[in-house]
């Protein structure tokens, strides 16, 4: 069975200093493998690690702890026979989409009249036949995907990473390009043996892959994984299809036993959005109690924004998330029939019940001279559990949720966060 395998990952660990020196633990002791003949989806919440499980199987960082191979070699840098597509497309800007394409050949050291044939006959493959002169500007968002995608296969890669590949793209587009992907993989006309997906998308996966896994976060760890035997192309709208989104809804949303705490992590979500759809869940059809991917096509919000609102509102105790379902607790439901002013009032008495870094502050606040700090101080505590983009964020949330909740203010000018 080894024989199989392309990459294999046992007792990753991977761990980035906080802004106090101490380590902060991303990946821990993740087995994984990615078999020839098989396209594997990676889903996972927000810190769950999967973006830096990838770039240590690209070999672009290293592991702190256990070993990550490529057909049975130690990974200690860029493999010749593995490729990534990034979310970004990551052109240069100034090269023409030919010569973006040969950029991987030439680093093979391939000569140019070999190269030219090469980035010709795959822009054909990929559907770019006659953009090799245009420059990345002149194209859309999904055409310069494509010569990202392109410029990956023209290599011949045994292995081909995609880190969101195709959440930069609008639906249709999106959409487009991963069955034209797809299309490719299961005629054999392209000589990859194994994708791995990285995605937010839990529709995506299913229609995708032939095994799906699921990460923890804070830290990143395989929490499951599901065999998929659909033969592909599949039927979005069939029950087995459906049945598959709706196992792994649940298993997205399912609190892992023993699990900590979130401390002062926050969903990155905002007011507008728990209300609008706490709204919506409180409306006929749903009546106080909606299937997520029902949910999620009702909102037209992608997965990555519609878990950490349903987060927030679980925090909060307006509502109540398990099996893939969310439904409205009492609460929830008296908070949807509320005036603005009552709902300010019970947003504000429900964040100083369950959001530990909001009592910190109002507690801070409460002892401080004239009721007003600065944010360094909050700011500084964040960053010795998160890093620096992290905590920026996870306090620009507290003070909008703080002043909507009317439980403390903030002055954009001074930068300073008083009682109301």
């Amino acid at each position: 069975m080894t024989e199989h395998i392309l990459m294999e990952l046992a007792g990753i660990g991977k761990s980035f200093t906080k802004a106090d020196g101490a380590p902060r633990v991303i990946l821990d002791g993740v087995d994984f493998s990615l078999r020839k003949g098989e396209i594997v989806a990676l889903l996972g919440k927000s810190g769950s690690g999967k973006s830096t499980l990838l770039r240590i199987m690209a070999g672009l960082i290293p592991a702190d702890r256990g070993r990550a191979a490529y057909r049975g070699a130690q990974i200690d840098g860029p493999a010749a026979g593995v490729a990534m597509v990034f979310q970004s497309f990551a052109l240069f800007p100034w090269l023409t989409v030919q010569q973006n394409v040969e950029l991987g050949l030439e680093a093979q050291g391939v000569p140019p009249a070999e190269r030219t044939r090469r980035a010709d006959a795959m822009l054909e493959l990929i559907g770019l036949a006659g953009f090799g002169g245009a420059l990345p500007r002149e194209l859309s968002g999904g055409m310069r995907q494509r010569v990202g995608i392109a410029r990956a296969l023209v290599t011949h890669p045994d292995v081909l990473l995609m880190d969101e590949a195709f959440s930069a793209l609008d639906v249709l587009t999106g959409e487009t390009l991963r069955n034209d992907i797809l299309d490719l993989w299961d005629s054999g006309r392209i000589p990859t043996r194994g994708i791995l997906v990285v995605s937010h998308n839990i529709e995506e996966a299913v229609m995708m892959s032939d095994r799906i896994v699921i990460l923890s976060s804070d830290p990143g760890r395989v929490r499951h994984e599901i065999a998929i035997g659909l033969p592909r192309p599949r039927n979005a709208d069939s029950r087995e299809v459906r049945d598959l989104i709706d196992q792994v809804y649940g298993l997205m949303t399912m609190r892992a036993a023993g699990a900590p705490q979130r401390g002062y992590r926050l969903p990155e979500t905002d007011i507008s959005r728990i209300e609008s759809v706490l709204e919506l869940v409180a409306a006929e059809p749903f009546g106080g109690r909606a299937d997520l991917p029902q949910l999620a096509e009702e909102t037209e919000l992608p997965d990555e924004e519609l878990f950490p609102t349903c987060d927030a509102l679980a925090m909060l105790e307006l509502a109540v998330v398990e099996k893939g379902d969310i439904a409205l607790t009492a609460l929830g439901l008296r908070y949807a029939a509320a005036d603005q002013a009552l709902r300010q009032e019970l947003f504000g008495q429900q964040l100083l019940k369950h959001v530990p870094l909001a009592v910190r502050i109002r507690e801070q606040l409460a002892q401080a001279d004239g009721g007003s700090l600065p944010e360094e101080p909050f700011l500084a505590l964040l960053e010795t559990m998160l890093k620096a983009d992290e905590a920026k964020r996870t306090l620009e949330i507290a003070v909008e949720w703080g002043r909507y909740g009317e439980i403390y203010d903030y002055d954009f000018h001074t930068r300073r966060l008083a009682l109301p």
